[in-house]
């Protein structure tokens, strides 16, 4: 059997034959792994591969050299990190492509994504980091996908409405992530709404899974929902945007101050300047909408989404 081995696996291959440090040889074999095509013909390389990979991490202990850093790990940017986690097929990777600058390849073929790709997506003026995670299926999962999930803020479980499967892919997709004791996704997102019946297999979907996942249509394909979709992550994220403002001058809406719900005036302050939540006296509280225009709140003030503060020291 051909072992039709893909570009990402060639692209690390390389990688490794021109590694100069035990650190880059480590991580170069790591991403050749993860990117061989898992079937009979390429069971003698998957073991090679992992024959070397342990002998370069046994050297690379030996030496005492630095630890390299697992390739699947994604960096946290902007407000928050959500997974996107789905069968596969299910449309992942054109949703990544649709609501991000990232360019996942995109195919109709199963397991095209075989490593985490992040991009970031724009809620009005913030930044929330989407990630595309291989597919979990009863056929194949890669071994470090739960991770991923476990290190990011939230998930978001992605079904392809078309599928005549999709019940037992919810729930094999479930009990996989419970046995791995991670937290269920939030959101259930019906993606190719824009395919004909597919609203009634929502709406079918939905009736079953609405006590168990906060669940939407969208299309990926034709931006349907997609503004909608936006907004439902920054709400299950927990987090709300905070303007400051000098006295006297209008506060700055385009660059909010991040905080998670629960958060009060000080933590504000604090993320402003140490010294602000030190030596805070108290706080103005100005909105947007224009109502609780300068109203004297205490540095214990639990604040809101889009609340303007103006800080006195």
């Amino acid at each position: 059997m051909p072992a039709n081995l893909t570009p990402e696996y060639l692209n690390a291959e390389r990688e490794y034959k021109s590694a100069q440090t035990q650190t880059e040889k480590i991580a170069a074999l790591e991403r050749m792994l993860a990117t061989v095509p898992k079937h009979k013909g390429t069971e003698k390389l998957q073991a090679d591969l992992k024959r070397r990979l342990s002998q370069a991490r046994k050297e690379s202990q030996k030496k005492g050299a630095a630890r390299a850093v697992p390739f699947y790990v994604v960096e946290k940017e902007g407000a928050g990190q959500v997974v996107l986690i789905g069968p596969p097929n299910s449309g992942k990777s054109q949703l990544l492509c649709a609501l991000t600058h990232a360019r996942p390849e995109v195919a109709d073929y199963p397991f095209t994504t075989r490593l985490p790709t992040p991009g970031m997506m724009l809620y009005e003026n913030v930044q929330i980091q989407l990630v595309d995670l291989p597919p979990i299926s009863a056929e194949f999962m890669e071994p470090w996908v739960p991770q991923v999930i476990r290190n990011a803020s939230a998930g978001v479980l992605v079904v392809d409405l078309e599928d005549m499967g999709v019940l037992d892919e919810i729930d094999f997709i479930s009990e996989t992530l419970g046995r791995h004791r991670l937290p269920k996704p939030a959101l259930l997102l019906g993606n190719k709404a824009d395919l004909p019946g597919a609203e009634e297999n929502f709406a079918a979907l939905e009736d079953l899974y609405r006590d168990r996942f906060c669940c939407l249509a969208i299309s990926a394909a034709t931006g349907r929902h997609l503004d909608r979709f936006s907004r439902v992550v920054f709400d299950l994220l927990g987090i709300v945007r905070v303007y400051t403002k000098a006295p006297g001058k209008k506060a700055d809406l385009s660059s909010p101050f991040v905080l998670h719900r629960g958060q009060t005036v000080q933590d504000a302050a604090r993320l402003v300047h140490k010294d602000f939540a030190d030596h805070l006296k108290f706080a103005r509280l100005f909105r947007v909408s224009g109502d609780r225009d300068g109203l004297l709140v205490e540095r214990n003030h639990i604040v809101e989404d889009e609340d303007i503060l103006e800080f006195h020291i």
